[in-house]
């Protein structure tokens, strides 16, 4: 159910820099990963630092996988009960209930995720300093890009939009 067809531009190209940040993180993260493990295998000594971006880079790629799983709108579903009980009238109020609730969701995580990320901004980490609060933004970062593709894609179930099984943009 691929909604990116339909995006404007904006949007578009907001999912294309997401899926570039993820690949470029996914890169690093096996590119670190291999080296400190064959920095300690092969010299004895591992690079502290490389753990803590690896982790850093790790949960902001989750969060942004979230959001780019949003924007194709391949969160796994489970529909053949629903098909088999349900009308197609009681299916689509079903879809816009779910999509109201899924975003009532998505703005708690995003609150509670400024919330967290405020409390442990003075905190820093133990080798390279950076700011605690900068490994929870990760979450409320990830959440209101979610938000922002599930809102449109909600919209577009509303406006009767056809959803296409893949493909996109």
């Amino acid at each position: 159910m691929d909604f990116r067809l339909y995006y404007p531009p904006f949007l578009l190209s907001l999912s294309r820099v997401i899926d570039a940040l993820l690949a470029l993180g996914g890169f690093a993260i096996l590119t670190l990963v291999f080296a400190n493990a064959t920095l300690r295998s092969v010299a004895g000594f591992d690079l502290a630092w490389s753990l803590e971006v690896t982790a850093f880079l790790l949960l902001w790629t989750t969060f942004l996988g979230c959001a780019a799983v949003t924007a194709r709108g391949a969160q796994m579903r489970v529909t053949e009960i629903v098909d088999i009980l349900f009308s197609p009238r009681a299916k689509a109020l079903l879809e816009h209930a779910i999509n109201l609730l899924i975003a009532a969701l998505l703005l708690s995580l995003i609150i509670k995720g400024i919330s967290i990320s405020g409390h442990t901004w003075r905190q820093s980490t133990t080798v390279l300093y950076w700011p605690v609060g900068l490994l929870y933004a990760s979450m409320p970062a990830g959440m209101a890009l979610s938000l922002m593709f599930h809102l449109f894609n909600s919209w577009l179930v509303l406006r009767g939009v056809p959803m296409t099984d893949g493909g996109g943009a």
